[in-house]
């Protein structure tokens, strides 16, 4: 079954409504109705938004269940085996619906058509209208054939552009309190394991005033935590200006009346210079916190994989991120199992998260992609080695994790509050700025006066595994 987390209007605003309608669209002007589920990263939901406020914008009308709508859009996740696995059985279960005659058609979108193309419609007929990730502005006019009848042309694909996409006028469908604002799209990077390039094409970061624009916008429309994103976030601005750029758009960002918290995801580990880490350090809003995935510590798996950085570069930029911006939060992932990977190796990259104790890390398992050079690569390993030598690595990570939340109780952090706990109407989940959304820890605050998208200066009580419990010392504001 599809999770209602991700079927959009039943994803939780700040008290799980759909979102505000915008435009002049007015209820006898409704062309039609639809049903949307949004899966995959955030890029992904930013798209997902866009799509959105077209549909809206033109005179579609978004209701909660797919069952009884005129058409529901599934926007899918590529990226690895479980991410389109978990796409096709939405896909699957949308057609069902169709079958039973509960909805007129199914309109498919994103990394996973933009990748499969052909195949899945072979695979899946009764799919209506495929539209590529680059496609995505035709949503309306792909939505109006279906609807009128005229559904000769079953895909929409365009190929990557020379610029971005605009992202303004999104329907958000994150609480109204947080955004992501996604500063470039697709990857220069060639790395062995991903297929985002094939799926997103080249880098192509979106000039500086135009990303400014779409900041103010959020921040007219409530947007307190802003979240940058980008598939490599520190090379912003190289293709435009000659030079990455992200610590001259920081300052810009950090210029725009209204947001509190500005938190920086998916670093790579290069082209982080000097200035960005004093741009970071700072700040008054920039939150130190950073996303930035390592993958391995080996440097011959680091060569494989085609990261460009070795261990020792690691360290020593890892050494002036701490040593240059306090209370450093960081976050990375690793992979296991990597084609090759030995024992001898794995313990190294044990040896190293036990050395760096990072505050977040998420452990993937390889998976093996079949149109990647890493599946060409000799050495491919069981899927029970790679799980072990995941659930092992988690362990260690467990450990560190537990510990660094032992050192908070006590501490007062401002927490920023996102939903209410049902049935005790003093009770919150929050999240510090050592949390992003969706992704990290929580922490449950009891106070008066709460309320999604306030932020409270509270102490930490008490360390429940990943989680904190604290108590509001303070008014929200």
């Amino acid at each position: 079954m599809v999770s209602p987390l991700n079927i959009i209007g039943q994803m939780p605003q700040s008290q799980g409504e759909l979102p505000e309608p915008r435009g002049d669209a007015a209820p006898a002007d409704v062309k039609g109705t639809y049903s949307f589920v949004s899966l995959g990263c955030p890029k992904n939901l930013v798209d997902s938004e866009r799509m959105l406020g077209l549909l809206e914008l033109d005179g579609y009308r978004l209701v909660h269940d797919p069952v009884g709508a005129d058409f529901v859009v599934v926007n899918t996740c590529g990226f690895i085996e479980q991410a389109r696995n978990e796409s096709r059985a939405t896909i699957e279960e949308m057609l069902e619906l169709k079958r039973r005659g509960d909805v007129r058609g199914v309109i498919v979108s994103g990394c996973f058509a933009e990748r499969a193309r052909e195949a899945l419609l072979e695979e899946l007929p009764e799919i209506d209208s495929i539209v590529g990730v680059f496609g995505r502005d035709e949503v309306t006019r792909v939505a109006d054939r279906l609807l009128g009848g005229l559904n000769e042309q079953r895909m929409v694909f365009h190929p990557a552009p020379t610029r971005t996409l605009s992202d303004r006028d999104r329907l958000r469908i994150t609480p109204r309190h947080f955004a992501y604002l996604k500063i470039s799209e697709g990857c220069d990077r060639l790395c062995t394991f991903c297929a985002i390039p094939k799926m997103r094409g080249k880098h192509v970061s979106k000039p500086i005033d135009e990303v400014v624009a779409e900041a103010r916008e959020l921040a007219a429309d409530g947007v307190r935590e802003l979240i940058v994103v980008a598939q490599d976030t520190t090379y912003y601005g190289k293709d435009l200006y000659g030079e990455p750029r992200l610590t001259e758009l920081l300052a810009e960002l950090e210029r725009v009346d209204g947001f509190d918290w500005i938190r920086l995801l998916y670093f790579y580990p290069l082209y982080i210079s000097p200035q960005l880490i004093e741009r970071i350090a700072s700040s008054e809003r920039i939150v130190p916190y950073l996303d930035m995935p390592l993958q391995h510590a080996n440097d011959v798996m680091l060569r494989r994989m085609q990261r460009r950085v070795g261990r020792s570069e690691t360290e020593t930029l890892l050494e002036s991120l701490r040593g240059g911006i306090p209370d450093l939060v960081m976050r990375t992932t690793f992979i296991t199992g990597f084609p090759g990977e030995t024992d001898a190796q794995f313990d190294e990259l044990v040896e190293f998260v036990r050395h760096q104790r990072f505050e977040r890390v998420g452990v993937f398992t390889y998976s093996h992609e079949p149109d990647t050079p890493a599946a060409r690569l000799d050495g491919h390993l069981p899927e029970s080695v790679k799980e072990a030598r995941r659930e092992a690595l988690m362990q260690v990570q467990q450990e560190i994790a537990f510990e660094w939340n032992a050192r908070q109780v006590g501490r007062q952090f401002d927490v920023i509050i996102d939903s209410p706990i049902p049935d005790a109407p003093t009770a919150w989940v929050g999240r510090t700025y050592a949390d992003a959304p969706d992704i990290d820890n929580a922490v449950y605050v009891t106070g008066e006066g709460l309320g999604a998208g306030r932020i409270v200066a509270s102490e930490v009580v008490a360390a429940e595994g990943y989680d904190l419990v604290a108590a509001a010392v303070d008014q929200a504001r």
